[in-house]
């Protein structure tokens, strides 16, 4: 092992983040690492998958979640510092078709199956990673989920959902609004009621082992600077 004095080693924050914060976030970190000099890397992925990494020691500074969930999981568990947590951004859940679609409503009304036309509705895993979770919370509620339970293919991420119907391998997608901006060849079809899931919270947090660069960058992530990128992105800012 070389070990290196502080002033030569580059600092850099290691961050742990749900996919789905990818566009905006490589965009928010390229710019704290010119103003500041101080390096991110991000690892991105299902949030359940990234936390069960940070349980089994993996280095990492902060942890960005698309629930709450997986947080108080390693809260639970004593992996974060509770008192750097904050619910730092909101999203909506939508209906996203490959090519051009006409909008709809979505009610228990809503004829998913005939909508497919026999293909496949493209979504997170439904039982653990958080977009598929608020999906399928979604669908139950909505009284569709027993009839289109059958044609969801399931992926371990939301951008990994969404890049199947980029790809034409699923007519519809169920994914978060931030998902679609950056999207190519799809059409946004329509957005899930509110009431239908519980509300979509992204949570930060130090880890016990981040270092001292870490709590800057976290801070960064709840300015007004940050912010403005997030929203310009599809997510929602939490006061």
């Amino acid at each position: 092992v070389l070990l290196m004095s502080a002033g030569a080693a580059q600092a850099e924050v290691a961050v742990f983040a749900s996919a789905s914060l990818k566009t905006a976030l490589d965009e928010i970190a390229a710019e704290w690492t010119a103003a500041t000099g101080t390096g991110v890397v991000v690892s991105y992925g299902g949030t359940p998958a990234l936390a069960k990494q940070i349980a089994e020691g993996a280095p990492a500074d902060v942890f960005l979640s698309a629930s709450t969930q997986w947080m108080d999981d390693l809260e639970d568990q004593a992996l974060i510092k509770p008192d750097t947590r904050r619910n730092l951004l909101g999203n909506r859940l939508i209906l996203v078709a490959h090519g051009e679609a006409a909008p709809v409503t979505l009610d228990a009304a809503t004829d998913l199956v005939g909508m497919l036309a026999g293909g496949k509705l493209s979504m997170a895993m439904v039982d653990s990673v958080p977009a598929g979770q608020y999906g399928k919370e979604a669908l139950q509620s909505l009284g569709l989920w027993a009839s289109i339970e059958a044609s969801v293919v399931q992926s371990e991420n939301v951008r990994t959902a969404m890049k199947l119907v980029e790809l034409g391998e699923a007519p519809l997608g169920i994914v978060y609004a931030s998902d679609a901006v950056a999207a190519v060849g799809v059409t946004v079809v329509g957005t899930f009621p509110e009431d239908s899931h519980i509300p979509i919270v992204y949570p930060g947090a130090l880890t016990v082992s981040a270092g001292p660069e870490a709590d800057a960058f976290l801070d960064h992530l709840a300015s007004p600077e940050a912010a403005a990128v997030f929203t310009g992105n599809g997510f929602l800012a939490l006061p």
